[in-house]
C-alpha cells in the first residue's frame, strides 16, 4: 500500500434549505495519523464525512487530498478515500470473496474467478483480519462482517479510511482488537484514520488527534495527549449540560411484571432464531440483554411488541398472556420503544404532533379528532421533555435522532403511564446530552417501580442501568448474573459463544 497524502477540508460550508449544517468547518488529518470526530448529534460529522468523500458538494471550501482537489466520488476513490459506514453495506447472499470483488469500480465484463480468489488469497496473507473467502456473508457473526468491511477498504486501495461507530456492533474483545489492529496500520503509515465516534474511551485510547464539531462549526482540534475526557466534553456541550446521572434508588419488590417462557420465534428464513428463551423482570428493575447483533434480539423485541408471530411459548405481563394489542397495551401498560424509532415507532410523514397522538388519539371521541387538544398536548410534551423541532407541524421525520428518540418517549413516558418498558437500542448513535436524557428517563421509570427489559449492543450502558443482565446467543439465553456479580469477561466470552471452559 502507498503511504495516505495528508487531507484537508478548509472552510466547509454546506446548507440545506433554510439548514445550516455546515458553516467554514474545517479538518486537517497529516499523512499516517489517526483523527477523532466527534460533536453531538446533527453537530455536521456526517454530512463533513459526506463533502469528503464527494457524496455532498460543498457550498463553499475545498477538500484536498495530497495536492488533488475532491469534488466527486471518483475524484475520492482514485485519492485513496474510502468509509466504513454505520450500518453493514455488504451483500448477505454473497461469499466474501463476491462481495470483495463486486466491490471493484474497474470489474472486467466477464469475471475470471479463479484468477481473482487467487489475487484475493494473496491479499489475505498480508491482510490484517483472516476471513473464510467462501462463507456466506448472512452466515457471519457481526464482529466477522465488520472485519469484511474493513477489508473490503484495504482491498479497494483505501488509504485514508472514515470509520462511523465502527466498535458498535461487536464484542469488547472485538473492538478493542479492531481498534488496535488499525492503530498498528497507522503507526506502520500505511493508513490515516478519521474516526466517528461518541465514545470518547476509544478516541483518547486510540486517537492523535480530536476535532470537535458543534453546531456546524469547528470549535476545537486537539493533540489527544494535551487534553482530557472533560475538556473534550466541554468542547462538544457548549453551554449546554450534560444531564446528571438520575438516582438508583433502592428496590425490595419482588413481584414479576413481564415474564418470558420457552419463547420460540422464527426468523425471515423460516428458521428459528430465537430458540426457548426465559427470562423475567421484576417491578423496579433493569434487566440488560447483551449480545452481539444478529443473535434474537430484533426478533425478541418484534415478538413482544407484535411485529412478528410466537411460534412457541408465552409472554406473561403482570401475570395474564400479554396480546401486543391497543386494548392489550392498555391493559398491561406494556410498551416497546423499538430501535430506528423513526422507522418502527413514527409515521415519517406525519406532523410531530400527530406522531406524539398515536397513542390516544381515539380516546373519548371516535368520530371526531380534536385537533386543538392533539396540538395543546403536543406543545406540553415538547416543552417537557426538551424537543427541538422547527415547530408542532413540522414532519417528524426532519428531526435529528435525538429529538425523534425524545418524541417518542414523550408519547409513551410522558401521558401513558407504562409500568413495563422493552427497549431496544435506545440511545444508538445518540450523543451524550440525548443519552443521558434516555437513561434518565428510563432509571426514574424503574425507581417508581416500573420493570424495564433494556436490549443493547453497548455493554457499557447495560453495566451503569441494568440491576441484572443476561446474555444472549444463537437466541438462547446463555448467561445470566445480578448487578453485583458481573464478571465483564464472561460477559464477553458467552456474547462470543465461548463457556468458561473453552478458554484456554
Amino acid at each position: 500500500m502507498q503511504t495516505p497524502q495528508q487531507v484537508e477540508a478548509v472552510g466547509i460550508g454546506k446548507q440545506f434549505g433554510a439548514f445550516r449544517a455546515l458553516d467554514d468547518a474545517s479538518l486537517i488529518v497529516p499523512s499516517g495519523t489517526f483523527h477523532a470526530l466527534v460533536g453531538e448529534n446533527g453537530a455536521g460529522k456526517s454530512t463533513l464525512a459526506k463533502c469528503l468523500l464527494g457524496f455532498y458538494r460543498p457550498d463553499g471550501g475545498v477538500v484536498r487530498v495530497g495536492d488533488q482537489t475532491v469534488v466527486t466520488p471518483l475524484d475520492a476513490r482514485r485519492s485513496g478515500l474510502g468509509m466504513v459506514f454505520q450500518h453493514f453495506t455488504l451483500a448477505p447472499s454473497l461469499t466474501v470473496a463476491e462481495n470483495l470483488v463486486m466491490a471493484r469500480h474497474d470489474l472486467p465484463t466477464v469475471i475470471d474467478w479463479k484468477q481473482e480468489k487467487a489475487t484475493l488469497a494473496r491479499f489475505l496473507e498480508q491482510a490484517p483480519f483472516s476471513v473464510d473467502l467462501e462463507s456466506k456473508v448472512y452466515d457471519l457473526a457481526a464482529g466477522q462482517k465488520q472485519k469484511v468491511e474493513i477489508l473490503k477498504q484495504l482491498y479497494l486501495q483505501t488509504r485514508i479510511l472514515i470509520l462511523d461507530e465502527p466498535t458498535s456492533v461487536l464484542t469488547p474483545s472485538e473492538a478493542t482488537e479492531v481498534m488496535t489492529v488499525l492503530r498498528g496500520l497507522v503507526e506502520q503509515k500505511l493508513l490515516s484514520i478519521i474516526l466517528i465516534t461518541h465514545k470518547l474511551r476509544e478516541v483518547l485510547s486510540f486517537a492523535d488527534d480530536v476535532t470537535v464539531l458543534r453546531r456546524g462549526r469547528q470549535v476545537a482540534t486537539s493533540k489527544v495527549a494535551a487534553t482530557s475526557g472533560p475538556e473534550i466534553t466541554s468542547w462538544i456541550m457548549g453551554d449546554s449540560q450534560v444531564p446528571e446521572q438520575a438516582a438508583r434508588s433502592s428496590t425490595t419488590s419482588s413481584s414479576t411484571l413481564l415474564e418470558i417462557k420457552n419463547l420460540t420465534v422464527l426468523g425471515d428464513h423460516g428458521l428459528p432464531v430465537v430458540r426457548g428463551a426465559s427470562l423475567s423482570v421484576k417491578s423496579g428493575e433493569i434487566v440488560g440483554i447483551a449480545g452481539v447483533s444478529g443473535n434474537g434480539q430484533r426478533e425478541l423485541v418484534q415478538a413482544i411488541g407484535g411485529q412478528r408471530d410466537i411460534a412457541s411459548g408465552d409472554i406473561l405481563a403482570n401475570g395474564q398472556e400479554f396480546h401486543p394489542t391497543r386494548s392489550g397495551i392498555d391493559a398491561t401498560g406494556l410498551f416497546t420503544l423499538p430501535e430506528e424509532p423513526l422507522a418502527n415507532a413514527c409515521v415519517p410523514s406525519m406532523s410531530v404532533a400527530d406522531n406524539m397522538a398515536l397513542r390516544s388519539f381515539d380516546k373519548g371521541s371516535r368520530v371526531l379528532l380534536h385537533r386543538s387538544k392533539i396540538r395543546s398536548a403536543a406543545s406540553e410534551l415538547i416543552q417537557q421533555f426538551g424537543i427541538r423541532t422547527p415547530s408542532i407541524d413540522s414532519p417528524i421525520k426532519y428531526l435529528s435522532g435525538g429529538n425523534i428518540q425524545r418524541a417518542v418517549l414523550a408519547r409513551d413516558l410522558g401521558a401513558n403511564r407504562p409500568r413495563i418498558m422493552v427497549a431496544a437500542n435506545p440511545c444508538f448513535g445518540l450523543d451524550m446530552g440525548a443519552t443521558a436524557f434516555v437513561h434518565n428517563r428510563l432509571m426514574e421509570l424503574r425507581n417508581a417501580g416500573g420493570a424495564i427489559l433494556l436490549i443493547s449492543e453497548d455493554l457499557d450502558e447495560l453495566l451503569k442501568m441494568s440491576d441484572r443482565i443476561a446474555v444472549i446467543h444463537g437466541g438462547a439465553i446463555a448467561y445470566e448474573a445480578p448487578r453485583s456479580e458481573l464478571d465483564i469477561g464472561e460477559i464477553g466470552r458467552h456474547m462470543s459463544g465461548m463457556r468458561h471452559s473453552d478458554t484456554p
